[in-house]
């Protein structure tokens, strides 16, 4: 039986390993190989690694935890977790694994609007994070996909990024924000479009909306307030509870101790995140991973 299972081997399973391998315990990290910022070929706004590739501070990342011997690594899917007798038994890779703990890193999966062209334009010209992707732009003409009470904050935000006055608010068949909300937006220059988008496409300047009607925007980029949820099933298997919070749906956990509603079982990163980025992401797994490393020193649970 391990000491902890980390499902998720992205920044936060890394940092929360990289604690627990430091206290000699014995850790599996299992990973899927889905990073979330996979796409990306640049990371921003992470001191240190300003500019590096997401994928080489990551590969850094697990090579510094692998080179501790109490923590072995398992390329593979989780596809069920579940109590066991003294913790927890995790399926991956063909068989089951025994753990005191379990830490969720699964990081979140991205539901981007039904607009025909987005998806495949994600992380290229399609963003959600202006700190991560916002300053490379040079001040283009920026898009803002939001709807609802989120979209004066967020186009607010967005448009500090953008040639002042040319950010557009893309309701995209959504809510209006409230008066107040729009009463900022016209004060801030940020123009709002109502029309239904039906179409995304590659452009001169970056990309180019089509909105219903036949006008045509293009923009530097799009930034899109889309929604998140947890990958996998974990929540009903575990019996944690969730939340929904502005950018969608996390586990539900001690801000202290990053445990969730079910005793044994943490969770870190996006995925227990209202606010996601690699250093908050590589922050909260550090958390984790020292919590669950007194948990063990302090409080075992009693056996199953």
């Amino acid at each position: 039986m391990y000491d902890v299972i980390i499902i998720g081997g992205s920044y936060a399973g890394l940092a929360a390993a990289l604690q627990l391998g430091r206290a000699r315990r014995d850790v599996l990290v299992v990973d899927a190989g889905e990073r979330r910022n996979r796409y990306v070929s640049r990371a921003h706004g992470i001191l240190g690694h300003d500019g590096a590739s997401p994928a080489a501070i990551a590969a850094k990342g697990k090579a510094e935890v692998l080179a501790y011997p109490s923590i072995r690594w398992l390329d593979a899917s989780v596809t069920a977790a579940r109590d066991a007798p003294g913790g927890f038994a995790v399926s991956a890779g063909g068989e089951d694994h025994l753990a005191r703990r379990v830490i969720l890193a699964t990081g979140v999966v991205d539901e981007l609007p039904a607009i025909p062209g987005l998806r495949e334009r994600w992380s290229r010209t399609v963003f959600v994070c202006p700190y991560c992707d916002g300053y490379e732009l040079d001040r283009g003409r920026l898009g803002v996909l939001a709807a609802g009470p989120v979209a004066s904050h967020y186009a607010s935000i967005v448009a500090e990024w953008g040639n002042p006055g040319e950010t557009v608010l893309f309701l995209h068949e959504g809510v209006a924000p409230e008066p107040d909300g729009l009463a900022d937006l016209k004060s801030r220059g940020i123009r709002i479009e109502t029309g239904a988008v039906l179409e995304a496409r590659d452009a001169p300047a970056g990309i180019e909306l089509v909105v219903q009607g036949g006008r045509r925007y293009e923009l530097a980029a799009v930034f899109s307030a889309q929604n998140t949820r947890p990958t996998g099933d974990f929540a009903s298997q575990l019996r944690c509870e969730v939340e929904i919070v502005p950018t969608g749906t996390i586990y539900k956990t001690d801000p202290r101790t990053k445990e969730t509603t079910t005793p044994g079982v943490h969770a870190c990163g996006d995925v227990a995140l209202a606010q996601n980025s690699v250093t908050f992401a590589i922050a909260d797994g550090a958390r984790a991973g020292i919590s669950v490393h007194q948990s063990l020193v302090f409080a075992p649970p009693p056996p199953r």
